[in-house]
Protein backbone atom coordinates (compact mmCIF):
# COMPACT_ATOMS: atom_id res chain seq x y z
CA UNK A 1 0.00 0.00 0.00
CA UNK A 2 1.25 3.25 -1.02
CA UNK A 3 2.10 6.17 1.68
CA UNK A 4 -1.20 8.02 -0.37
CA UNK A 5 -3.22 5.10 0.53
CA UNK A 6 -2.32 4.96 4.54
CA UNK A 7 -2.75 9.08 4.96
CA UNK A 8 -6.69 8.81 3.03
CA UNK A 9 -9.33 7.51 5.27
CA UNK A 10 -10.13 4.33 4.03
CA UNK A 11 -14.57 5.49 4.10
CA UNK A 12 -13.25 8.31 2.55
CA UNK A 13 -12.45 6.37 -0.77
CA UNK A 14 -15.66 3.96 -0.17
CA UNK A 15 -17.35 7.44 -1.10
CA UNK A 16 -15.97 7.85 -3.90
CA UNK A 17 -16.30 4.60 -5.35
CA UNK A 18 -19.90 4.07 -3.81
CA UNK A 19 -20.53 6.66 -6.35
CA UNK A 20 -18.80 4.97 -9.29
CA UNK A 21 -20.85 1.99 -8.35
CA UNK A 22 -24.43 4.20 -7.92
CA UNK A 23 -24.28 5.52 -11.69
CA UNK A 24 -23.37 2.49 -13.04
CA UNK A 25 -26.04 0.29 -11.66
CA UNK A 26 -28.42 2.98 -12.06
CA UNK A 27 -28.11 3.52 -15.37
CA UNK A 28 -28.12 0.08 -16.29
CA UNK A 29 -31.42 -1.29 -15.02
CA UNK A 30 -33.05 2.74 -16.07
CA UNK A 31 -32.61 1.72 -19.19
CA UNK A 32 -34.32 -1.35 -18.84
CA UNK A 33 -37.53 0.11 -18.11
CA UNK A 34 -37.30 3.22 -20.80
CA UNK A 35 -36.73 0.76 -23.17
CA UNK A 36 -40.28 0.80 -24.69
CA UNK A 37 -40.24 4.17 -24.82
CA UNK A 38 -37.09 4.68 -26.28
CA UNK A 39 -38.28 2.63 -28.97
CA UNK A 40 -41.23 4.37 -29.79
CA UNK A 41 -39.45 7.93 -29.52
CA UNK A 42 -36.47 7.07 -32.04
CA UNK A 43 -38.48 4.42 -34.16
CA UNK A 44 -36.07 1.97 -33.54
CA UNK A 45 -36.04 -1.85 -35.09
CA UNK A 46 -36.46 -4.50 -32.61
CA UNK A 47 -32.98 -5.22 -33.50
CA UNK A 48 -31.59 -1.58 -32.71
CA UNK A 49 -33.48 -1.55 -29.37
CA UNK A 50 -32.22 -4.88 -28.34
CA UNK A 51 -28.73 -3.81 -28.96
CA UNK A 52 -29.50 -0.22 -27.12
CA UNK A 53 -28.88 -3.04 -24.27
CA UNK A 54 -26.49 -5.21 -25.76
CA UNK A 55 -23.48 -3.18 -26.98
CA UNK A 56 -23.19 -1.74 -23.80
CA UNK A 57 -23.64 -5.55 -21.72
CA UNK A 58 -21.15 -6.89 -24.26
CA UNK A 59 -18.62 -4.79 -24.55
CA UNK A 60 -18.55 -4.04 -20.80
CA UNK A 61 -17.67 -7.68 -20.19
CA UNK A 62 -15.46 -8.02 -23.45
CA UNK A 63 -13.20 -4.97 -21.72
CA UNK A 64 -13.11 -6.34 -18.05
CA UNK A 65 -10.03 -8.54 -18.42
CA UNK A 66 -7.92 -6.20 -20.48
CA UNK A 67 -8.67 -2.72 -18.18
CA UNK A 68 -8.29 -4.75 -14.83
CA UNK A 69 -4.86 -5.74 -16.06
CA UNK A 70 -4.35 -2.31 -17.54
CA UNK A 71 -4.78 -1.03 -13.94
CA UNK A 72 -2.47 -2.90 -11.78
CA UNK A 73 0.05 -1.90 -14.65
CA UNK A 74 -0.57 2.05 -15.18
CA UNK A 75 -2.52 2.61 -11.64
CA UNK A 76 -5.80 2.17 -10.59
CA UNK A 77 -6.58 5.74 -9.57
CA UNK A 78 -5.79 7.39 -13.23
CA UNK A 79 -7.68 4.54 -14.57
CA UNK A 80 -10.41 4.64 -12.66
CA UNK A 81 -10.57 8.68 -13.30
CA UNK A 82 -10.13 7.94 -16.62
CA UNK A 83 -13.46 5.69 -16.80
CA UNK A 84 -15.23 8.04 -15.11
CA UNK A 85 -15.06 11.04 -17.38
CA UNK A 86 -15.51 9.00 -20.68
CA UNK A 87 -18.93 7.27 -18.54
CA UNK A 88 -19.56 10.88 -17.82
CA UNK A 89 -19.27 12.09 -21.73
CA UNK A 90 -21.18 9.37 -23.12
CA UNK A 91 -24.24 9.87 -20.72
CA UNK A 92 -24.34 13.16 -21.95
CA UNK A 93 -24.27 11.68 -25.52
CA UNK A 94 -26.96 9.28 -24.74
CA UNK A 95 -29.15 12.41 -23.69
CA UNK A 96 -28.52 14.01 -26.60
CA UNK A 97 -28.86 11.35 -28.94
CA UNK A 98 -31.06 12.09 -31.94
CA UNK A 99 -31.42 8.62 -33.54
CA UNK A 100 -31.25 5.14 -32.58
CA UNK A 101 -28.11 4.60 -34.04
CA UNK A 102 -26.32 7.46 -32.46
CA UNK A 103 -28.07 6.29 -28.98
CA UNK A 104 -25.72 2.25 -29.39
CA UNK A 105 -22.78 3.88 -30.44
CA UNK A 106 -23.25 6.31 -27.01
CA UNK A 107 -23.79 3.36 -24.95
CA UNK A 108 -20.59 1.30 -26.71
CA UNK A 109 -18.50 4.43 -25.61
CA UNK A 110 -20.70 4.39 -22.21
CA UNK A 111 -19.52 1.03 -21.72
CA UNK A 112 -15.80 1.43 -21.51
CA UNK A 113 -16.21 3.92 -18.85
CA UNK A 114 -18.76 1.29 -16.93
CA UNK A 115 -15.78 -1.61 -17.79
CA UNK A 116 -12.97 0.85 -15.99
CA UNK A 117 -15.42 1.66 -13.23
CA UNK A 118 -16.49 -1.66 -12.36
CA UNK A 119 -13.17 -3.70 -12.64
CA UNK A 120 -11.68 -0.87 -10.26
CA UNK A 121 -13.73 -0.58 -7.26
CA UNK A 122 -13.05 -3.60 -5.18
CA UNK A 123 -9.01 -3.89 -6.10
CA UNK A 124 -9.26 0.19 -4.63
CA UNK A 125 -11.34 -0.99 -1.18
CA UNK A 126 -8.92 -3.69 -1.37
CA UNK A 127 -5.94 -1.90 -1.52
CA UNK A 128 -6.96 0.69 1.40
CA UNK A 129 -8.91 -1.31 3.73
CA UNK A 130 -7.23 -3.46 6.58
CA UNK A 131 -8.06 -6.86 6.72
CA UNK A 132 -10.13 -6.33 9.41
CA UNK A 133 -12.84 -4.13 8.27
CA UNK A 134 -12.24 -4.99 4.47
CA UNK A 135 -15.00 -7.83 4.99
CA UNK A 136 -17.56 -5.07 6.14
CA UNK A 137 -16.21 -2.86 3.32
CA UNK A 138 -17.17 -5.34 0.35
CA UNK A 139 -21.01 -5.66 2.01
CA UNK A 140 -21.66 -2.38 1.82
CA UNK A 141 -20.14 -1.84 -1.50
CA UNK A 142 -22.49 -4.73 -2.65
CA UNK A 143 -25.30 -3.21 -0.30
CA UNK A 144 -25.03 0.08 -2.76
CA UNK A 145 -24.53 -2.05 -6.16
CA UNK A 146 -28.44 -3.78 -4.80
CA UNK A 147 -29.93 -1.08 -3.62
CA UNK A 148 -29.10 1.18 -6.43
CA UNK A 149 -30.19 -1.50 -8.78
CA UNK A 150 -33.51 -2.33 -7.06
CA UNK A 151 -33.98 1.86 -7.45
CA UNK A 152 -33.16 2.03 -10.92
CA UNK A 153 -36.47 1.19 -12.25
CA UNK A 154 -38.37 3.13 -9.80
CA UNK A 155 -36.30 5.67 -10.73
CA UNK A 156 -35.62 5.63 -13.83
CA UNK A 157 -39.31 5.07 -14.52
CA UNK A 158 -39.86 8.14 -12.90
CA UNK A 159 -37.77 10.33 -14.33
CA UNK A 160 -39.12 8.71 -18.04
CA UNK A 161 -42.06 10.21 -16.87
CA UNK A 162 -41.43 13.70 -16.18
CA UNK A 163 -39.09 14.04 -19.07
CA UNK A 164 -39.07 11.75 -21.52
CA UNK A 165 -36.73 8.93 -22.38
CA UNK A 166 -33.63 11.13 -21.87
CA UNK A 167 -34.91 11.27 -18.85
CA UNK A 168 -33.18 8.37 -17.37
CA UNK A 169 -29.31 9.52 -18.54
CA UNK A 170 -30.36 13.09 -17.59
CA UNK A 171 -30.95 11.65 -14.12
CA UNK A 172 -27.46 10.15 -13.56
CA UNK A 173 -25.69 12.90 -15.02
CA UNK A 174 -25.72 15.44 -12.31
CA UNK A 175 -24.13 12.32 -9.76
CA UNK A 176 -21.79 11.76 -12.68
CA UNK A 177 -20.10 15.29 -12.27
CA UNK A 178 -19.91 15.12 -8.70
CA UNK A 179 -18.60 11.71 -8.39
CA UNK A 180 -15.96 12.30 -10.82
CA UNK A 181 -15.07 15.66 -9.09
CA UNK A 182 -14.81 13.97 -5.95
CA UNK A 183 -12.82 11.04 -6.44
CA UNK A 184 -10.50 12.80 -8.24
CA UNK A 185 -9.92 14.99 -4.84
CA UNK A 186 -10.16 11.49 -2.54
CA UNK A 187 -8.80 8.22 -4.45
CA UNK A 188 -5.22 8.56 -3.35
CA UNK A 189 -1.84 8.22 -5.80
CA UNK A 190 -0.42 4.54 -4.87
CA UNK A 191 3.08 4.10 -5.29
CA UNK A 192 4.04 2.39 -8.64
CA UNK A 193 5.64 -0.93 -8.18
CA UNK A 194 9.36 -1.19 -8.26
CA UNK A 195 10.97 -1.92 -11.15
CA UNK A 196 10.32 -1.39 -14.61
CA UNK A 197 6.88 -1.13 -16.06
CA UNK A 198 5.53 -4.62 -17.65
CA UNK A 199 4.47 -4.35 -21.03
CA UNK A 200 0.59 -4.41 -21.85
CA UNK A 201 -0.25 -7.82 -23.30
CA UNK A 202 -2.39 -5.94 -26.11
CA UNK A 203 -2.91 -9.33 -28.12
CA UNK A 204 -4.16 -10.93 -25.06
CA UNK A 205 -6.60 -9.06 -24.98
CA UNK A 206 -7.81 -8.25 -28.51
CA UNK A 207 -8.70 -12.17 -27.94
CA UNK A 208 -10.08 -12.20 -25.03
CA UNK A 209 -12.81 -9.55 -26.27
CA UNK A 210 -12.84 -11.54 -29.26
CA UNK A 211 -14.11 -14.74 -27.45
CA UNK A 212 -15.74 -13.27 -25.05
CA UNK A 213 -18.20 -11.35 -27.86
CA UNK A 214 -18.37 -14.45 -29.69
CA UNK A 215 -19.65 -16.87 -26.46
CA UNK A 216 -22.01 -14.27 -25.68
CA UNK A 217 -23.54 -13.46 -28.72
CA UNK A 218 -23.52 -17.48 -29.68
CA UNK A 219 -25.53 -17.61 -26.09
CA UNK A 220 -27.84 -14.38 -27.40
CA UNK A 221 -29.49 -15.93 -31.09
CA UNK A 222 -31.77 -13.22 -31.20
CA UNK A 223 -29.41 -10.41 -30.81
CA UNK A 224 -26.85 -11.97 -33.11
CA UNK A 225 -29.98 -12.46 -35.69
CA UNK A 226 -30.43 -8.28 -35.61
CA UNK A 227 -26.73 -7.82 -36.86
CA UNK A 228 -28.33 -10.01 -40.72
CA UNK A 229 -26.24 -13.03 -40.00
CA UNK A 230 -28.55 -16.28 -40.61
CA UNK A 231 -31.24 -17.18 -38.10
CA UNK A 232 -29.99 -20.65 -37.97
CA UNK A 233 -26.52 -20.99 -39.06
CA UNK A 234 -25.51 -17.47 -37.29
CA UNK A 235 -25.04 -19.14 -33.48
CA UNK A 236 -23.06 -21.82 -34.61
CA UNK A 237 -20.55 -20.01 -36.95
CA UNK A 238 -20.14 -18.05 -33.73
CA UNK A 239 -19.85 -20.43 -31.20
CA UNK A 240 -17.43 -22.02 -34.06
CA UNK A 241 -15.35 -19.02 -34.22
CA UNK A 242 -15.58 -18.88 -29.88
CA UNK A 243 -14.00 -21.98 -29.72
CA UNK A 244 -10.02 -21.34 -31.56
CA UNK A 245 -10.32 -17.80 -30.28
CA UNK A 246 -9.99 -19.15 -26.28
CA UNK A 247 -7.86 -21.90 -27.39
CA UNK A 248 -5.47 -19.36 -28.82
CA UNK A 249 -5.70 -16.75 -25.82
CA UNK A 250 -5.01 -19.70 -23.07
CA UNK A 251 -2.25 -20.31 -25.57
CA UNK A 252 -0.83 -17.33 -25.35
CA UNK A 253 -1.02 -16.47 -22.06
CA UNK A 254 0.58 -19.84 -21.15
CA UNK A 255 3.52 -18.46 -23.26
CA UNK A 256 3.92 -14.69 -22.87
CA UNK A 257 6.07 -13.53 -19.77
CA UNK A 258 3.62 -10.66 -19.05
CA UNK A 259 0.14 -11.78 -20.18
CA UNK A 260 -2.84 -10.46 -19.69
CA UNK A 261 -4.02 -12.77 -17.03
CA UNK A 262 -1.83 -15.33 -15.28
CA UNK A 263 -2.98 -18.19 -15.44
CA UNK A 264 -1.33 -18.56 -12.08
CA UNK A 265 -4.20 -16.68 -10.67
CA UNK A 266 -6.71 -18.99 -11.82
CA UNK A 267 -5.15 -22.35 -11.21
CA UNK A 268 -5.39 -22.15 -7.17
CA UNK A 269 -6.83 -23.96 -4.72
CA UNK A 270 -8.91 -21.23 -3.48
CA UNK A 271 -9.62 -19.36 -6.22
CA UNK A 272 -10.10 -22.10 -8.91
CA UNK A 273 -13.37 -23.14 -6.97
CA UNK A 274 -14.26 -19.87 -6.17
CA UNK A 275 -14.07 -18.76 -9.85
CA UNK A 276 -16.59 -21.41 -10.72
CA UNK A 277 -18.81 -20.65 -7.85
CA UNK A 278 -19.14 -17.00 -9.50
CA UNK A 279 -20.08 -17.91 -12.52
CA UNK A 280 -22.61 -20.68 -11.72
CA UNK A 281 -24.26 -19.04 -9.23
CA UNK A 282 -24.43 -15.34 -11.57
CA UNK A 283 -25.97 -17.81 -13.91
CA UNK A 284 -28.24 -19.19 -11.63
CA UNK A 285 -29.89 -16.25 -9.40
CA UNK A 286 -29.35 -13.25 -12.45
CA UNK A 287 -33.05 -14.39 -14.65
CA UNK A 288 -34.52 -15.01 -11.67
CA UNK A 289 -36.33 -11.73 -11.57
CA UNK A 290 -36.81 -11.47 -15.36
CA UNK A 291 -38.81 -14.98 -15.44
CA UNK A 292 -41.52 -13.85 -12.22
CA UNK A 293 -41.63 -10.81 -13.47
CA UNK A 294 -42.51 -11.96 -16.98
CA UNK A 295 -44.67 -14.67 -15.59
CA UNK A 296 -46.35 -11.78 -13.30
CA UNK A 297 -46.86 -9.67 -16.14
CA UNK A 298 -47.88 -11.78 -18.58
CA UNK A 299 -50.22 -14.19 -16.88
CA UNK A 300 -50.74 -12.79 -13.73
CA UNK A 301 -52.20 -9.28 -15.47
CA UNK A 302 -50.16 -7.02 -13.20
CA UNK A 303 -48.43 -3.58 -14.72
CA UNK A 304 -45.00 -3.43 -14.95
CA UNK A 305 -44.74 -1.29 -11.70
CA UNK A 306 -46.83 -3.93 -9.72
CA UNK A 307 -44.32 -6.52 -11.14
CA UNK A 308 -41.36 -4.90 -9.90
CA UNK A 309 -42.16 -4.34 -6.64
CA UNK A 310 -43.72 -7.99 -6.37
CA UNK A 311 -40.03 -9.21 -7.46
CA UNK A 312 -38.26 -6.65 -4.85
CA UNK A 313 -37.78 -9.31 -2.45
CA UNK A 314 -34.71 -10.18 -4.01
CA UNK A 315 -33.43 -6.73 -4.44
CA UNK A 316 -34.12 -6.42 -0.57
CA UNK A 317 -33.20 -9.91 0.69
CA UNK A 318 -29.53 -9.26 -1.16
CA UNK A 319 -29.36 -5.89 0.51
CA UNK A 320 -29.72 -7.01 4.09
CA UNK A 321 -27.84 -10.29 3.49
CA UNK A 322 -24.88 -8.29 2.36
CA UNK A 323 -25.24 -5.80 4.94
CA UNK A 324 -24.61 -9.19 7.18
CA UNK A 325 -22.39 -11.00 5.20
CA UNK A 326 -19.76 -8.30 5.66
CA UNK A 327 -20.09 -8.40 9.42
CA UNK A 328 -19.49 -12.37 9.67
CA UNK A 329 -16.65 -12.00 6.82
CA UNK A 330 -14.15 -12.04 10.16
CA UNK A 331 -15.79 -14.66 11.85
CA UNK A 332 -16.86 -17.11 9.90
CA UNK A 333 -15.28 -19.17 6.98
CA UNK A 334 -15.43 -17.82 3.33
CA UNK A 335 -16.52 -21.65 2.82
CA UNK A 336 -19.67 -21.60 5.11
CA UNK A 337 -21.05 -18.54 4.20
CA UNK A 338 -20.65 -19.25 0.69
CA UNK A 339 -22.09 -22.54 0.56
CA UNK A 340 -25.09 -21.30 2.58
CA UNK A 341 -25.45 -18.70 0.15
CA UNK A 342 -25.63 -20.99 -2.59
CA UNK A 343 -27.52 -23.52 -0.71
CA UNK A 344 -30.10 -21.05 -0.28
CA UNK A 345 -30.33 -19.89 -3.69
CA UNK A 346 -30.91 -23.58 -5.17
CA UNK A 347 -33.36 -23.62 -2.42
CA UNK A 348 -35.42 -20.23 -3.84
CA UNK A 349 -34.83 -21.37 -7.22
CA UNK A 350 -36.23 -25.19 -6.77
CA UNK A 351 -39.35 -23.44 -4.93
CA UNK A 352 -39.88 -20.81 -7.91
CA UNK A 353 -39.79 -23.87 -9.91
CA UNK A 354 -42.52 -25.84 -7.76
CA UNK A 355 -45.02 -22.73 -7.60
CA UNK A 356 -44.36 -20.16 -10.32
CA UNK A 357 -47.33 -20.90 -12.12
CA UNK A 358 -50.17 -18.60 -13.31
CA UNK A 359 -52.82 -17.60 -10.50
CA UNK A 360 -49.96 -18.72 -7.66
CA UNK A 361 -50.84 -16.98 -4.13
CA UNK A 362 -48.14 -14.76 -3.74
CA UNK A 363 -47.46 -16.08 -0.29
CA UNK A 364 -45.96 -18.90 -2.14
CA UNK A 365 -43.95 -16.92 -4.25
CA UNK A 366 -42.15 -14.37 -2.07
CA UNK A 367 -40.49 -16.08 0.05
CA UNK A 368 -38.63 -18.50 -2.84
CA UNK A 369 -37.96 -14.76 -4.07
CA UNK A 370 -36.54 -13.65 -0.80
CA UNK A 371 -34.61 -16.79 -0.47
CA UNK A 372 -32.93 -15.82 -3.98
CA UNK A 373 -31.72 -12.39 -2.95
CA UNK A 374 -30.53 -13.18 0.86
CA UNK A 375 -28.42 -16.28 -1.03
CA UNK A 376 -26.60 -13.98 -3.26
CA UNK A 377 -25.98 -11.29 -0.47
CA UNK A 378 -24.60 -14.32 1.71
CA UNK A 379 -22.25 -15.31 -1.62
CA UNK A 380 -20.81 -11.84 -2.95
CA UNK A 381 -19.51 -10.49 0.08
CA UNK A 382 -17.38 -13.44 1.35
CA UNK A 383 -16.46 -14.43 -2.04
CA UNK A 384 -14.85 -11.34 -3.04
CA UNK A 385 -13.56 -10.26 -0.05
CA UNK A 386 -11.38 -14.00 -0.11
CA UNK A 387 -10.35 -13.47 -4.14
CA UNK A 388 -8.70 -10.10 -3.26
CA UNK A 389 -6.94 -11.15 0.14
CA UNK A 390 -5.74 -14.51 -2.17
CA UNK A 391 -3.32 -12.28 -4.56
CA UNK A 392 -0.92 -9.81 -4.14
CA UNK A 393 -1.61 -6.47 -4.62
CA UNK A 394 -0.12 -5.60 -7.72
CA UNK A 395 -2.49 -8.38 -9.27
CA UNK A 396 -5.68 -7.56 -7.55
CA UNK A 397 -6.97 -5.62 -10.78
CA UNK A 398 -6.65 -8.87 -12.95
CA UNK A 399 -7.94 -10.93 -10.50
CA UNK A 400 -10.83 -9.28 -9.79
CA UNK A 401 -11.33 -8.60 -13.42
CA UNK A 402 -11.79 -12.34 -14.05
CA UNK A 403 -14.09 -12.15 -11.47
CA UNK A 404 -15.85 -9.51 -12.63
CA UNK A 405 -15.92 -11.02 -16.22
CA UNK A 406 -16.81 -14.70 -15.48
CA UNK A 407 -19.84 -13.01 -13.44
CA UNK A 408 -20.83 -10.66 -16.47
CA UNK A 409 -20.98 -14.00 -19.04
CA UNK A 410 -23.22 -15.64 -15.78
CA UNK A 411 -25.82 -13.19 -16.42
CA UNK A 412 -26.03 -13.01 -19.88
CA UNK A 413 -25.64 -17.28 -19.75
CA UNK A 414 -28.52 -16.88 -17.35
CA UNK A 415 -30.95 -14.52 -19.40
CA UNK A 416 -29.91 -16.40 -22.80
CA UNK A 417 -30.86 -20.05 -21.38
CA UNK A 418 -34.03 -18.61 -19.64
CA UNK A 419 -35.77 -17.10 -21.91
CA UNK A 420 -34.94 -19.29 -24.44
CA UNK A 421 -35.99 -22.34 -22.58
CA UNK A 422 -38.86 -20.16 -21.04
CA UNK A 423 -40.48 -19.33 -25.16
CA UNK A 424 -39.26 -22.55 -26.48
CA UNK A 425 -42.33 -23.57 -27.27
CA UNK A 426 -44.80 -21.00 -28.01
CA UNK A 427 -44.79 -19.75 -32.05
CA UNK A 428 -43.44 -16.51 -32.44
CA UNK A 429 -46.30 -14.09 -32.51
CA UNK A 430 -46.58 -15.87 -28.81
CA UNK A 431 -42.91 -15.04 -27.96
CA UNK A 432 -43.14 -11.51 -28.89
CA UNK A 433 -46.63 -11.44 -26.81
CA UNK A 434 -44.66 -12.89 -23.58
CA UNK A 435 -41.87 -10.37 -23.87
CA UNK A 436 -44.50 -7.49 -24.16
CA UNK A 437 -46.70 -9.02 -21.05
CA UNK A 438 -49.77 -9.55 -22.50
CA UNK A 439 -50.80 -13.21 -23.27
CA UNK A 440 -53.84 -14.17 -24.44
CA UNK A 441 -55.33 -17.50 -24.08
CA UNK A 442 -55.50 -19.61 -21.36
CA UNK A 443 -53.29 -22.79 -23.30
CA UNK A 444 -50.67 -20.53 -24.51
CA UNK A 445 -50.20 -19.46 -20.91
CA UNK A 446 -50.19 -22.12 -18.98
CA UNK A 447 -47.51 -23.40 -22.02
CA UNK A 448 -45.34 -20.45 -20.77
CA UNK A 449 -45.78 -21.37 -17.33
CA UNK A 450 -44.19 -24.22 -18.03
CA UNK A 451 -41.33 -23.53 -20.45
CA UNK A 452 -40.37 -20.87 -17.21
CA UNK A 453 -40.48 -23.87 -14.77
CA UNK A 454 -38.22 -25.79 -17.17
CA UNK A 455 -35.63 -22.51 -17.02
CA UNK A 456 -36.09 -22.85 -13.82
CA UNK A 457 -34.95 -26.35 -13.43
CA UNK A 458 -32.04 -25.65 -15.33
CA UNK A 459 -30.87 -22.86 -13.75
CA UNK A 460 -31.61 -24.94 -10.03
CA UNK A 461 -28.88 -27.33 -11.62
CA UNK A 462 -26.69 -24.84 -12.12
CA UNK A 463 -27.00 -23.57 -8.26
CA UNK A 464 -26.37 -27.08 -7.16
CA UNK A 465 -23.07 -26.90 -9.35
CA UNK A 466 -22.12 -23.81 -7.75
CA UNK A 467 -22.91 -25.37 -4.28
CA UNK A 468 -20.22 -28.04 -4.75
CA UNK A 469 -17.69 -25.62 -6.11
CA UNK A 470 -18.35 -23.52 -3.00
CA UNK A 471 -18.08 -26.67 -0.24
CA UNK A 472 -14.67 -27.74 -2.26
CA UNK A 473 -13.18 -24.50 -0.67
CA UNK A 474 -10.57 -24.67 2.17
CA UNK A 475 -12.17 -25.06 5.88
CA UNK A 476 -9.08 -21.82 6.70
CA UNK A 477 -9.97 -18.39 6.23
CA UNK A 478 -8.03 -17.03 3.10
CA UNK A 479 -4.68 -15.21 4.69
CA UNK A 480 -2.93 -12.15 2.17
CA UNK A 481 -0.02 -13.57 1.01
CA UNK A 482 2.98 -13.32 2.64
CA UNK A 483 5.53 -10.72 0.85
CA UNK A 484 8.70 -11.96 0.97
CA UNK A 485 10.73 -10.52 3.88
CA UNK A 486 13.10 -7.47 3.41
CA UNK A 487 16.69 -8.12 3.11
CA UNK A 488 19.30 -6.64 5.66
CA UNK A 489 21.34 -4.16 4.40
CA UNK A 490 24.65 -5.31 3.08
CA UNK A 491 27.15 -5.10 5.67
CA UNK A 492 30.69 -4.70 4.51
CA UNK A 493 33.09 -8.12 5.14
CA UNK A 494 33.66 -8.58 8.52
CA UNK A 495 37.21 -7.98 9.52
CA UNK A 496 39.76 -10.24 11.18
CA UNK A 497 40.38 -9.60 14.52
CA UNK A 498 43.91 -7.95 14.74
CA UNK A 499 47.15 -10.21 15.30
CA UNK A 500 48.71 -10.17 18.45
CA UNK A 501 52.27 -8.02 18.37
CA UNK A 502 55.20 -10.48 17.30
CA UNK A 503 57.27 -12.05 20.16
CA UNK A 504 60.83 -11.67 19.64
CA UNK A 505 62.62 -14.56 19.02
CA UNK A 506 64.13 -16.32 22.36
CA UNK A 507 67.90 -16.03 23.54
CA UNK A 508 69.98 -18.64 23.45
CA UNK A 509 69.53 -19.64 27.11
CA UNK A 510 66.07 -19.65 26.18
CA UNK A 511 64.51 -16.49 28.36
CA UNK A 512 63.12 -13.53 27.02
CA UNK A 513 64.28 -10.30 27.59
Amino acid sequence: MGAGSRARSPWTVFSATSCGVVVVFLNVSGVNVALPTITRALGASAGQASWVLLSYMLLTTALILALGRLADIVGRRPLYLTGFAVFTAATTACALSPSAEVLIAARAVQAVGAAALVTNTTPLLTDVFPGSSLGRALGLNATVAAVSQAAGPLLGGAATALLGWRGTFLLTLPLCVVGLVWSLLVLPAARRPPGPRQPFDLAGAVLSALALAATLLALSPDALAATGLPGTGGPVAVAALAVPAWAAFVLLQARRRHPLVDLRLVVHRVRAPLYAAVLLNAAAQYSVVVLASLVLQATGRRDALAAGLLVSPVAVGTTLAAVAAGHLVGRVSARALTTAGSALVLAGVVGLAVVLRPGSPYWLVGPALAAVGVGTGLFMTPSTSTLMLTVAAGSRGAANGVRSALQNVGYLLSTALALGTATSGLAAGDRAAAYAGNLGTSGVADAFATGVRTALTVLAVLALLALVACWSLPRRRAQPPTQPPAQPPAQPPAQPPPAPPARPAPTAEGAHP
